[in-house]
């Protein structure tokens, strides 16, 4: 982490995962957990019908709502997809963009993540744009190529003042709900290698304002050394965000 230059965002990815009342219930648990919390932000990404209890849950907490996929058009005939007007509307405040498993299960593209990123900056909701290799792409050496190209094509027509709302997470497919976990040096290297291709782009000043996260598999017990790396600037956490003491934990490996 760097908090000279840019801020520390712990954000807790869902999934398909809690109910409307479950989602209360954790919100509950975790407030008085994270009410101390000084230098990181922190973001729960919930499923859409849990949105309007979290927010209620979360209200005069350190706690922001964010949603786990957004359509790049704003309305039309788009049967069981949500615009960024809506969830702004909501009063959402963040939005995951291009999760692997979205990319994976639901064949979304390079070219479809940034339309959507352009939608959310429109409708003022920060992106928070997932980018990683596979397994296969790792062994082939050619990870930095692909993350590259990832990172280019997602900020497509996006201004450097637009860049200041954008939040990246490197998410290697591979260490996905698998276990295991990029080294903090591997990991480490590629959120460097997405600063430097920003800096080739916006140049040194808007690059390194630019908060990257770790997202593959961070969990307690692994948190506090990743997040002393560097260029990581906190982490996209899936099954820890589940569970309030675990994520409070890696919540506090942020704030030291």
């Amino acid at each position: 982490m760097n908090r000279r230059y840019r801020k520390t965002v712990i954000a807790g990815n869902w999934k398909m995962n809690k109910t409307a009342a479950e989602a209360r219930t954790l919100i509950d648990e975790l407030k008085p957990l994270i009410a101390k919390v000084k230098w990181c932000d922190i973001v729960l990404c919930v499923p859409f019908v849990d949105i309007p209890a979290a927010i209620k849950a979360a209200k005069g907490s350190k706690i922001a709502i964010g949603a786990q996929n957004v359509h790049f058009e704003k309305s039309g005939a788009y049967t069981g997809e949500i615009s960024a007007e809506m969830l702004a509307g909501l009063g959402v405040k963040y939005v995951i963009i291009g999760h692997s498993e979205r990319r994976q299960f639901f064949l979304e593209t390079d070219d479809t993540v940034n339309k959507k990123v352009v939608s959310a900056l429109e409708a003022g909701l920060r992106p928070i744009i997932c980018v990683g290799e596979s397994l296969e792409q790792r062994d082939q050496n050619v990870t930095l190529d692909q993350i590259r190209l990832q990172v280019k094509i997602a900020l497509k027509g996006i201004s450097a003042k637009e860049l200041k709302k954008v939040i990246f997470a490197y998410e290697p497919i591979w260490a996905i709900g698998t276990g295991r976990t990029a080294t903090c040096e591997q990991a480490n290297e590629v959120c460097d290698n997405i600063r430097a291709c920003l800096r080739e782009i916006y140049g040194a000043r808007a690059a390194r304002s630019v908060t990257i996260q770790y997202g593959g598999s961070m969990n307690a017990k692994n948190a506090k050394d990743l997040l002393a790396q560097e260029d990581i600037d906190g982490g996209l956490i899936g099954g820890a965000s589940l569970k309030a003491n675990d994520f409070s934990q890696i919540i506090d490996a942020a704030n030291q």
